[in-house]
Parts: structure tokens; sequence; C-alpha cells
């Protein structure tokens, strides 16, 4: 089989970040990379840092991005985007206009012999309450029609504005904890605990934290989370038989 590739929190369009039109021509460059090797492409979350779709609007921007995952789907590479917290309020748009596969929830399946369990991973056994509570309400249908009344021109300047200032109250990289140890780290738990319901799974993959990590859960189970693509411009790949994490370098063969 063709290589299946993962990854996660390229935050595009972040005012907070700098070189934003230069990660996204990473990104851009790094799909081409995989285009001929690949049978489909997992992103699995916060791709964009703030994502509102209009029945007849979306943001604008991103269109090197929006067409190489157009010229993928159109190739028959599958592409399935996961929302996050930061592109939560997908609706259609890239399904209708760009092909991909558009994921709500959590989700398991089988490639080859192998059972994956992928998810963004905001909400995934977080303890912080505040981060619950945001979370509830920008999901909750009756505030994302609530907010679908205000005009787009000060909705999105809000939206983007409201990711921006997230990210600065945490610092210009995210700011996220470092890897805070197999008993603290929340993704860890969740997947440890959901093994024990679940013990079919050999493999859990997560984004979110914005950390890479690459732990042994079981002799058949191991959890995965990618890191992102401000810094690191990590992925992962399956090959049919092995999962292995990489590093995108602009000029190198890629796997």
């Amino acid at each position: 089989m063709k290589n299946v590739y993962f990854l996660s929190d390229a935050h595009l369009g972040c005012r907070s970040l700098p070189h934003d039109r230069t990660r996204e021509r990473r990104l851009v460059n790094f799909l081409d990379s995989i285009k001929e090797r690949a049978s489909a492409v997992y992103l699995l979350g916060d791709i964009f840092d703030f994502w509102y779709e209009y029945k007849t609007v979306v943001p604008r921007g991103y269109s090197r991005f929006l067409g190489k995952i157009s010229e993928l789907t159109d190739k028959g590479v599958e592409v399935h985007f996961f929302i996050g917290n930061h592109d939560i309020w997908c609706s259609d748009y890239l399904v209708k206009e760009c092909g991909v596969t558009l994921h709500k929830e959590p989700l398991t399946l089988e490639l080859g012999d192998k059972v994956f369990m992928m998810a963004h991973g905001d909400g995934l056994g977080d303890p912080d309450r505040k981060f619950r509570m945001l979370r509830a309400v920008f999901r909750n249908r009756f505030c994302q029609r609530m907010f679908s009344c205000i005009h787009p021109r000060w909705a999105m300047e809000f939206g983007l504005r409201w990711a921006a200032h997230s990210r600065l109250k945490h610092g210009q990289e995210g700011g996220d904890p470092p890897y805070m140890g197999e008993d603290k780290e929340f993704l860890v738990l969740f997947a440890k605990d959901y093994l024990k319901t679940h013990p079919e799974i050999n493999f859990f993959i997560f984004g979110h934290r914005h950390i890479e990590l690459d732990l042994m859960l079981s002799r058949s189970s191991r959890v995965m989370i990618l890191g992102d693509w401000i810094s690191q411009f990590t992925y992962a790949v399956f090959d049919g038989t092995e999962l292995y994490m990489e590093n995108f370098i602009e000029g190198d063969s890629q796997p």
C-alpha cells in the first residue's frame, strides 16, 4: 500500500506568528512532495488559526494550501480534515470545494492490519475547566447561529484577534508546556484509560499539544503526539507496516 501521512497544528493565518506565508508555502511544498506516494493524508486539527464559514462567505487567504489539497483529492488521494479548537467552525466548504472528508469527532479505523484512534486531542482528558467550558460554548449550535448573525467584516476580525491574543498570552511559539511526563500528560492518560476498554487499538494519534511524542503503552499499542507546523514541521508516516515520525526539511528526499 502507499503511505498514509498525519500532521497537525499549522495555525495558518495566525497574526501572532511571523512569516505566515512562508509557513503556508512550506506546508504546500511538503504536500506536493508526497502526492505520488500518499494514499491518504490526515490533517488532525488546528490547520487554521481561525476559520468560520458563513453560507456564502469563507475566510480570505490560504489559496495555495486549499489549491494543493484540492489537487491531492483530484488525484485520488484521500484528505481527512479533523476540526481542532481553532478551526472548529468548519461546515461543508472544504468538503464541497476541496473534496476533503471532514471529521468532527475522534475516529477509529483500520489501516492495513493495524487499528488507529485519531483526534485533534482537545477535550480528551483535559482537566482545565475554563477550556472545557469555552469548548462547550464554541461547539454549541445556538451560539454558532448567534455568531453567524454578526457581519463577516467584524466577526472575522474578532475571531482572528481572539486567536492571536490566545497565542500571545502563552508566548510566541504557542507557549504550550513541555512534555509533563507519562503520569501527567492528559492525552497519554486518556489513551491509557481508553485502552482498558479498547485493547485492539494499536496507535493513538493526536495533535493539539505542540509536542513531539512517541510512547509505547503496551507491547502492541503506542501513543503519538504530532508536534506542529510552526517550528517543528513534524509528521507521522504509516507505510502499511510501521508508523514513524519525521521532520520535513525542504530539499531533502522525503519518505
